[in-house]
This record gives C-alpha cells, structure tokens and sequence, in this order.
C-alpha cells in the first residue's frame, strides 16, 4: 500500500522514481538517453522492461513519465522533451502525427491491453459484470476520464453496449488516470471499478481483491502504440527502445503482466 501510493504520488506529479538528468525542450536528448511518455497503465511492466533494455544497451540512461495518454499529446505538443511516446491506443499517437509531432513511420503497436472490473470488497459479488455495476452495494464506481484515458473510455463503451450507462451514471467515480482509478479502488475509496488487467497482475496488487475481464468485444481494442517524436526521431537511444519493445524479451515480460499480442496498425 505504501510503495503503492507513493508511486501514485510520483505519476501525478508526472515523474517516476528513477532519476533523471534535467532536459529542457529546446536542446536535443543525447544519444546515450532517452526520454519516454508513458500511459500509466504501463506503471509496473515499465518496471521490468526498462531493466531489460539496459542490460542490452547498459550505455542508456532511459528516464520516464507516466499519466494519461490525452494529457501527453497536449504536453508533447507544446514542447515537452519526450523522445518515446507510449500511448493506450494509437489514437493518440495519430494525433501527434496529424499535429506534426510525430514520426509516421515509426508507429508501432506493441501489446494489447485487456480492461478488468476490480474490487477489493469481499463481500461484493463478481460472477457477472452487469449485475456488479447495478448492485447497490456499490455506491461508487472508478474508471479513468475518458477524455484522456483510452481505459476510461473503454470503459465508457462497455458501460453503453450493457445499458449500464444510467444504473452507472451516479455511481462514478473518475480517476486523472488508470493508475489514480487503480489507487481509489484499492485504498476502498470506490467499491468497484474498471482497471488495467497490467495493474491487477503485478507483484504489488495481485493478491488484492477481485476481478472480472470485460470481454473486448465490448469496446474499442486498447492496442498500445509507441512512436518517436520529432525529437525522438533523431535520437539513436529511441530508436534502439523502439526496437527493443518488439524484441522476444519485451513480449515475453508483456506477456506476464496479461497484455496480448498487439494489433496491426493501419497509419
């Protein structure tokens, strides 16, 4: 719970814990660094594929940034010095690429996410999704503002495929992020909520509640998409990541934290 929150407080404020040599927006990353934006659903499978990655290219010191995907395009857009984008979906890499920020060539999807409802509540029922959501034991519901968070929207899209969408209205809940949603439920700020299937699975939360896949059909694919930036685009350190996210190593730790293999992208 401590390590968890402590995290959490980290990716609000935009950081990791790994520390990172200052940069500003206007002098070019070296090629010996790289400078990575990342969905927050991504928190603890970053934590094993970054190791990964240096042991291949111990030269590389990567820095990273969590959050929303939405609230990154708007950062990268007004200058922010990320070489990597690794976004929920490939809309917002897409954007990035519209706006001029982005390298079209370099889009790659690299994992399918899967979206679970979660609680850590034991008394709570959880054979069926719909049922859930409609109990009236659950007076509060987290996901992740869809505005910005490919989850949260997922969520949203689940929500209306079940006509849940009135029984759930007064019950939300939203988080700044998945990893923020993620912190609500687990803490028993919201009785239930809609998370990342990479956050249940990883060696902090595992063993905390329970959860229930929401079937994909659902909603939107959350195929994870990463691109380099204008910036990133001339820094050999983000090729070589972007690289290195199609490797058999960096599918295999994906694997682990329950994504699936990606999606083609259509550019």
């Amino acid at each position: 719970m401590l390590r968890f929150c402590l995290t959490l407080a980290l990716i609000l404020a935009g950081h990791t814990p790994t520390p990172a040599p200052a940069a500003t927006p206007t002098s070019p990353a070296t090629a010996s660094s790289v400078s990575i934006a990342a969905a927050a659903n991504l928190i603890y499978v970053l934590e094993a594929l970054n190791p990964a990655f240096r042991a291949v290219a111990p030269d590389i010191t990567v820095t990273t940034a969590l959050g929303a995907s939405g609230t990154f395009v708007a950062q990268i857009k007004n200058g922010a010095p990320y070489d990597v984008f690794l976004s929920a979906d490939l809309d917002y890499p897409r954007a990035l690429i519209t706006a001029g920020q982005a390298e079209a060539r370099t889009l790659t999807p690299f994992a399918n996410g899967r979206l679970v409802l979660w609680t850590t509540r034991t008394d709570l029922p959880l054979s069926d999704l719909a049922a859930t959501v409609r109990d009236p034991a659950v007076k509060k519901l987290a996901l992740a503002q869809p505005a910005t968070a490919p989850y949260g929207r997922a969520a949203q899209e689940a929500l209306a495929q079940l006509n849940l969408g009135r029984a759930a209205q007064a019950k939300i809940v939203f988080g700044e992020n998945i990893a923020q949603t993620a912190q609500f439920i687990e803490s028993g700020h919201a009785d239930a909520g809609f998370v990342a299937l990479s956050l249940v699975l990883a060696p902090t939360l595992k063993n905390r509640g329970r959860w229930l896949e929401v079937p994909a059909a659902l909603h939107t694919p959350l195929t994870q998409g990463a691109i380099l930036t204008t910036r990133g685009a001339a820094n050999p350190a983000a090729v070589r990541y972007l690289a290195f996210l199609q490797s058999a190593t960096a599918r295999a730790i994906l694997a682990r934290y329950g994504y699936a293999p990606p999606t083609p992208a259509t550019h």
